[in-house]
């Protein structure tokens, strides 16, 4: 099981790589030979997935760990599916490094499989944990993608209006989704509260992080839609927001503990 991860985070690693040469040097085959390498980590990295969800008994998604890896397994899916639907290089050149670094810090993580803890097992579970790992995953793409549009501005891309355009509004959409996600986790979150601690809110330090990332993406939502911003200063909330997405993702387990502890 622990040859499939870590041949999972070497094939994403050499995805990024050969993308990175393929779009550095315009070389078509070095694109397809990161296309091709990507989707068979992501296979390897699916494989590892179920194999330890059978070893658990359980999703494997209980700690920080799991979640880390379930975040990079999403970000892929999202990758393969955008880039599949939409035939955009730049869609795997945000999407790859994603699914790498994330895994990457999966990797630096206490890998043995522990029972769940009795408030976890829950049939919220899978619904709650499950959204969190493909809302981060949208934020932190849009956040790539935003990153992007930035580099195309300021090197002031050949391809024109029309690339950028397709950028901002694809990081406008997998906001929206990240945004309909993490409401989700919310709402869930609190459901579950309730029933495993007898109350809705507890102001724990990974529910308030929660919030305060769900205000920030309702703020550039508001921003976008009632104000008509987009572009360059969009795509500059997009990467600051990412940061307040990760530290929500990881800051927040190791630096504030809480009744989300168990997610260490």
């Amino acid at each position: 099981m622990e040859v499939l991860f870590f041949a999972s985070v070497v094939g994403y690693f050499a995805a990024t790589m050969l993308q990175t040469a393929g779009v550095a040097l315009n070389r078509e085959k070095l694109r397809k030979a990161a296309y091709g390498l990507f989707a068979a980590a992501f296979l390897l990295h699916t494989a590892f997935t179920a194999w330890r969800g059978v070893e658990a008994g359980r999703l494997p998604l209980a700690n920080q760990f799991e979640f880390a890896s379930g975040f990079a397994w999403s970000a892929a899916v999202m990758g393969l599916m955008l880039y599949g639907r939409m035939k955009q290089e730049w869609i795997k050149t945000v999407s790859m490094p994603v699914a790498f670094l994330v895994l990457s810090y999966a990797a630096f993580q206490p890998m043995e499989i522990k029972e769940l803890m009795p408030a976890l097992r829950s049939t919220w579970f899978a619904l709650h944990i499950g959204s969190a790992t493909f809302s981060y995953a949208s934020f932190a793409i849009a956040g790539g993608m935003g990153l992007h549009y930035l580099i195309m501005l300021r090197k002031g891309h050949s391809e024109g209006e029309t690339r950028m355009k397709q950028t901002d509004y694809m990081t406008y959409r997998l906001i929206c989704l990240g945004f309909l996600l993490l409401t989700v986790v919310i709402l869930s979150g609190a459901i579950w509260a309730e029933q495993a601690w007898s109350r809705w809110w507890s102001w724990d330090p990974k529910e308030t992080w929660a919030l305060i990332t769900w205000i920030l993406y309702a703020i550039y939502l508001h921003q976008r839609m009632r104000m008509k911003w987009q572009g360059k200063r969009m795509a500059w909330f997009a990467v600051i927001a990412v940061i307040c997405v990760l530290f929500t993702f990881a800051g927040v387990n190791k630096l504030l503990p809480g009744l989300h502890s168990y997610a260490v």
